[in-house]
């Protein structure tokens, strides 16, 4: 479930392969263009985009160099396909967890701090461990603001934080945009800080602030 529109359109073509669902264990098709964008993304998010060169994605996706060109006029194309990619998968990762935890939206928002623990300990997205955050590790490696990197940094932030303002209405907040602010500032810095400090406890402090925040708003 998607709480935000996406920035770009996906479009899916091209020659496929087959790859095992996890779910059901049956094959189903995969197209190279997405092998390409898997591989893309984990090797920007584990490397750095500027570090990444198209020669490295080719060799671990099994691509040939034709075909990627056939679905990507450059590699700054394959980085905006990489971080649509992950704005999706992430935000999806996220709300599931969320939602799993509780239908109350209180509960849910803290739920997201523990969500952001098991992520900072490497256990959310398989074959991807924890290098910070994509986005902010975008928006830090193509810092000008008109970036089409950073607009969509800058637009997955949004739009988390636009969930966040849902829930905080729907709990009742008198001031449910200011709350969701200072949450959201929370989880980035818990972000940060588990990232530059390798401190994955960082999610727990950001709870317990978060709970007080929350304590007091719900009680005006």
């Amino acid at each position: 479930m998607h709480f935000c529109g996406f920035l770009a359109t996906k479009i899916q073509t091209g020659l496929t392969i087959k790859v095992p669902n996890p779910t059901t264990g049956v094959k189903k098709l995969k197209s190279k263009r997405d092998v390409l964008v898997d591989t893309a993304l984990r090797l920007f998010y584990t490397q750095g985009f500027n570090a990444t060169g198209i020669d490295k994605i080719l060799a671990e996706s099994g691509v040939a160099k034709m075909t990627m060109y056939k679905h990507f006029k450059s590699k700054d194309d394959l980085i905006l396909a990489a971080l649509t990619h992950r704005d999706e998968q992430f935000r999806d990762w996220l709300t599931s967890e969320m939602q799993k935890a509780s239908t109350n939206p209180r509960e849910q928002i803290l739920a997201m701090y523990d969500a952001l623990e098991e992520w900072f300990h490497g256990r959310a997205f398989k074959g991807m461990g924890f290098s910070g955050c994509a986005f902010i590790n975008a928006s830090s490696e193509f810092a000008k603001l008109d970036h089409p990197a950073h607009q969509i940094a800058a637009e997955h932030k949004r739009c988390v934080l636009e969930h966040i303002t849902d829930l905080c209405e729907k709990a009742g907040a008198s001031n449910p945009k200011q709350l969701a602010e200072e949450l959201a500032l929370l989880k980035e810095g818990a972000i940060v800080t588990a990232q530059v400090r390798g401190m994955p406890e960082s999610a727990r402090i950001a709870k317990t602030i978060a709970t007080g925040l929350l304590d007091a708003a719900l009680r005006d």
